[in-house]
């Protein structure tokens, strides 16, 4: 996975309804927006998510257990309250064009059976959220990726039934579920990022750019010895953002910058000036430092904990309430 690639040097070894009013014994204020409260998180259940998610299988691209990721997606989308879009296209790869799928979550109050249509129909600005769904190829037959990336995937899901169930109607938060992000061979223009370049290029194409608030993209998320660094190829509001956002939650000694910059979702943003951040903990291994279990069988559940997930979670819903201002 070219993408956790430090370009700058080297390649590393082959992510609750709100309260209305302040009530007693809360450690924090209500939320703007009607957004969802840090407080409501349980990572016990977003865990949940993740567990279910992996027991599907393997999620290599163009593969059957692509398609029923895809179909479980736009389910379990449903079941938490959001409305589920799939997005079907053919891209050019290694060997020819072939099909890919994204599944978009938009929230139930919102019109519009495709996502041009959603964004067509609405005003307020736009945050993604953003998770590849799908395993790398040929590391093992039952390969399941369990933090890479079922981490991230599952805690979009489990934030999904937050988010619907608070109501927020601003800023708009689009939960995307991407294709083919691990590449075949090697990352280049037609290998890899296939479902954020796929999304990158149609908002752009539909005119949208300027709605885009954010980006942020969860990827490698769940490590039980959570060490989130951030490319330095970021937005630096939103770095500035997630810092924030993480010192709030008394988790900050959690988060940093990494040595250099990194090739993963959140490219294709900024390549065409979205703003974009990449929360990924590229440090899950044995030991401080080794990143030994990626794309390794060594990639299981067990290696997960609830406790990054909830941290994960939310930071990400403090970076939207400072969105929502």
């Amino acid at each position: 996975m070219f993408r956790k690639f430090f370009l700058s040097d080297r390649c590393h070894p082959s992510s609750a309804l709100l309260s209305l009013l302040l009530l007693v014994g809360c450690s924090h204020p209500p939320t703007p927006a009607s957004l969802p409260s840090p407080d409501a998180v349980n990572g016990e259940a977003a865990l949940e998510e993740v567990a279910r998610f992996v027991a599907l299988g393997p999620r290599d691209s163009g593969t059957p257990g692509a398609s029923r990721a895809a179909a479980y997606l736009l389910e379990r989308l449903r079941g938490q309250g959001y409305r589920a879009l799939l997005d079907g296209y053919l891209s050019e790869a290694p060997g020819g064009a072939r099909a890919f799928a994204n599944v978009y979550g938009v929230p139930p109050t919102v019109s519009g059976n495709t996502l041009s249509n959603v964004l067509a129909t609405t005003s307020q600005p736009v945050v993604i959220l953003l998770s590849h769904f799908d395993t790398k190829t040929d590391i093992a037959e039952d390969f399941t990726g369990a933090n890479d990336s079922g981490s991230s995937t599952g805690l979009l899901l489990y934030l999904a039934g937050l988010l619907s169930a608070s109501g927020a109607s601003s800023p708009l938060v689009v939960l995307a579920f991407v294709d083919g992000e691990e590449c075949r061979h090697q990352y280049g223009p037609t290998d890899g990022l296939h479902g954020s370049r796929h999304l990158a290029q149609q908002i752009e194409a539909w005119g949208q750019v300027d709605r885009i608030r954010a980006v942020i993209v969860l990827d490698m998320i769940g490590d039980t010895h959570l060490t989130v660094r951030i490319p330095h190829n970021t937005t630096r509001t939103l770095l500035k953002m997630a810092f924030a956002a993480a010192e709030e939650e008394g988790v900050r000694q959690h988060f940093g910058i990494s040595s250099g910059t990194i090739l993963d979702d959140h490219v294709p943003f900024l390549v065409r000036k979205m703003p974009a951040i990449d929360l990924i903990d590229f440090e899950y291994g044995s030991a401080p430092g080794l990143n030994d279990y990626w794309h390794t069988e060594a990639d299981t559940m067990d290696k997960l904990s609830a406790e990054s997930l909830a941290t994960m979670a939310r930071v990400v819903l403090r970076m939207l309430e400072q969105l929502a201002l």
